[in-house]
């Protein structure tokens, strides 16, 4: 059961003895407390309400539905307040009252020395190969405005930056790259791009899916700033590229187009062969 604000709210004011329309409250557990006489309903013409038949002890039945509802008041501060893992065992005894991610953050790669600053703190962005940096506290990270932010969508390739020097020197040469990947899974990542003003470059698969990942999910919020990552060989590759994989994707994103004259130009290539490439294609084997 997803627990919200409003529902805490809302059985907060049952407890009180206040009544609420019947609409305000659904589910199988509604359904139970009305049959077990804990809430019960009553019309007013063509209305309905549900109210607690004894308010003062509402949270004891509450609790048999969910060991969350056992203090409402402490379950209200908890959501509110967004507070971590640690402290509702602390407050409740009980760290995953309400979900919370334990991890927020993105991983960061470079193979040369970024400065850069962290809770007010200069630090140098270069981990040892084989190694990456993970920012946790995102808000509070900020690099020089000159370094050029380039998202990998595949972690193998994140990783393994240095066999794709070759490629990133021809494509941004005298740059120095700021390398990020957006997993876990999250917003985080996007949210800090768009508080900073630096140029973002979007490397992943060169197939309609890929493209609409970089449309829908950063070009649209990032703009002008945002550019997709085109080698000059994709041309040579999407021919010896996956059909099936291109098969399987054409039907959903067959009526994907853009405004940017070169996305558009790989977009065309694609369909002229019915090709997709993998960016893992680019990783050098040593």
């Amino acid at each position: 059961m997803k627990i919200t604000s409003s529902l805490i709210d809302k059985l907060i004011r049952l407890r009180s003895g206040e009544s609420l329309p019947s609409s305000a409250l659904r589910g199988d557990w509604v359904e139970d407390l009305l049959r077990e006489g804990v809430l019960i309903s009553r019309s007013h013409g063509s209305r309905s309400c549900i109210k607690a038949s004894y308010p003062q002890t509402l949270e004891q039945s509450l609790i048999h539905i969910d060991e969350r509802f056992g203090d409402l008041d402490s379950m209200k501060g908890v959501i509110d307040n967004d507070v971590s893992r640690s402290e509702q065992a602390v407050a409740t005894g009980n760290s995953k009252l309400v979900t919370v991610r334990s991890c927020p953050g993105f991983p960061v790669n470079s193979y040369d020395s970024i400065p850069c600053s962290l809770n007010g703190r200069g630090i140098v962005i270069k981990p040892e190969e084989g190694t990456f940096v993970f920012i946790s506290d995102w808000q509070s990270f900020e690099i020089l405005e000159d370094v050029l932010v380039v998202n990998i969508e595949n972690m193998e390739n994140f990783r393994m930056i240095r066999q794709q020097r070759t490629l990133f020197t021809a494509m941004f040469p005298n740059k120095r790259l700021l390398f990020v990947s957006r997993y876990p899974q999250s917003s985080d990542l996007r949210t800090w791009l768009e508080r900073i003003p630096n140029l973002y470059v979007h490397f992943g698969d060169f197939d309609l899916a890929g493209i609409h990942i970089f449309l829908s999910e950063f070009h649209k919020y990032l703009g002008e700033r945002a550019s997709f990552l085109i080698p000059h060989d994709i041309e040579e590759r999407l021919q010896h590229g996956s059909m099936e994989r291109y098969n399987a994707q054409y039907n959903k994103f067959k009526n994907i187009s853009s405004d940017v004259p070169s996305l558009q130009l790989l977009i065309n290539m694609i369909n002229k062969y019915h090709r997709c490439y993998d960016q893992e294609g680019y990783i050098q084997n040593r």
